[in-house]
């Protein structure tokens, strides 16, 4: 039995990156490994006006297993670092897994990284990358991903897209590409996998679909946006291509299920606004954007475009018990993003074998076979986004090709390549 720890962060928090967190430790642990979750207590600078922890969910996704949860790691307390490494060091792991998501937190990665591997010279340091640098960046960012990144020895990537943007933004850096396990002793290994299958929502065999899309005056054919609400994800699109449609087809819906990722604070407190005030000025400094996502208001598209009754909205953090709820009541997602890496949201959709609408953009364009697992709109074309929407309702992607479709992208199969170590 091997030890592995995987660093994200825990249940306890929202978000794509604790659900992949805890589905990556429980399909370890089915691999008969002993597991160790070793968390965040704060994810980010205090400074950020926004709460990260998940206050909704009941369901405690761990629950049956083995695995050991450990809050350990303030952001904002180094301390906490060296106490983390220590941490990991006891637990004496032949693996620990740092989930890669945002270079923000690439100094305190970077640094327990570099801790754990000088006390565990012969622990294997992975990074499971969920995108190289973020679309707006500036150069401190770029100064810390390199900082983490340069820790490992092995990194996961979820695609060729990845690897290409690795290999762009460090190409000082040698590595070989692996797709089954295998480890490069004499340079960085890449493992080339995929964003698997969120298994830890499932259908609801007892959710009556069809009485519940009478109640919430759905009509035959609902479309889907879920997830936070971000400019990025193009909720603004989805809503605009949507209002051609309802025009045209009476019975089509939209529901509209998640939080405005910047409206989770109470901002008339004089505390909120002072980060607030200090985060846009830090943000200006170190990352050049005009992009003031924090003035994001698509919602207000819905009352302009007079479809009101034709779309189901619930603006908030959807708990984990009722996620299976809104993508039971749709039969497609629409993921109209303005780019993409490896989508969470998508990952979700094929669980309960419901096709994507995606632009043709990064991630999506390579993921999204068009007609076999969901069909491609051009990027910030709104008029190929209704006509893709359209395509739908006339010619609707069965469940059982997205169901052959997912069978490709299982836990199983990537815990099992990261498991693997075969030395070259």
């Amino acid at each position: 039995m091997q030890k592995v720890v995987v660093f994200g962060p825990g249940p306890q928090f929202k978000g794509g990156i604790s659900n992949f967190t805890v589905s990556l430790c429980k399909a370890l642990e089915k691999q008969g490994n002993e597991v160790h979750l070793v968390s965040w207590t704060q994810q980010y600078p205090a400074i950020i006006p926004r709460d990260f922890i998940d206050r909704n969910s009941r369901t405690n996704l761990l629950e049956g297993s083995k695995i050991k949860v450990h809050y350990i790691t303030n952001y904002n307390n180094p301390i906490t670092w060296y106490k983390t490494a220590n941490l990991i060091a006891s637990i004496a792991p032949q693996k620990v897994i740092f989930q890669w998501a945002i270079a923000i937190q690439g100094l305190p990665m970077g640094v327990i990284a570099q801790r754990v591997k000088k006390k565990l010279p012969a622990c294997e340091i992975i990074f499971d990358v969920h995108n190289v640098v973020q679309k707006e960046t500036g150069e401190l960012d770029k100064i810390l991903t390199r900082f983490a990144l340069k820790k490992a020895d092995t990194l996961i990537m979820h695609g060729q897209i990845t690897i290409d943007e690795f290999s762009a933004f460090m190409p000082e850096v040698k590595f070989m590409v692996s797709t089954d396990g295998s480890r490069s002793k004499e340079m960085k290994t890449i493992l080339k996998l995929f964003h698997p299958i969120y298994d830890i929502f499932v259908p609801d065999a007892h959710f009556d679909v069809e009485q519940e899309r009478k109640k919430e005056k759905l009509g035959t054919t609902v479309f889907l946006f879920f997830g936070f609400i971000r400019k990025y994800k193009g909720l603004h699109f989805t809503i605009e291509a949507f209002s051609r449609i309802a025009q045209k087809y009476p019975d089509a819906s939209l529901i509209i299920a998640g939080e405005s990722f910047w409206d989770t604070v109470d901002k008339k407190k004089w505390h909120v606004k002072l980060k607030s005030a200090i985060f846009k000025m830090l943000k200006s400094i170190f990352i050049k954007s005009n992009n003031q996502e924090k003035d994001y208001r698509p919602l207000e598209l819905i009352e302009k475009f007079g479809i009101q009754d034709r779309v189901l909205i619930a603006n908030r953090f959807i708990a984990n018990e009722e996620v299976h709820r809104f993508f039971q009541l749709s039969d497609v997602v629409v993921n109209y993003y303005e780019y993409a890496t490896p989508s969470g949201v998508e990952s979700i959709a094929y669980n309960f074998n419901k096709p994507i609408l995606a632009t043709r953009v990064g991630h999506f364009a390579h993921a999204i076979l068009d007609g076999k697992n969901g069909y491609l709109a051009e990027a910030a074309d709104i008029s190929s986004m209704a006509e893709t929407m359209e395509r739908y309702i006339q010619n609707p992607i069965p469940a059982a090709a997205v169901e052959v479709f997912k069978q490709q992208l299982s836990w199983e199969e990537y815990a099992r390549t990261v498991n693997t170590c075969k030395l070259l």
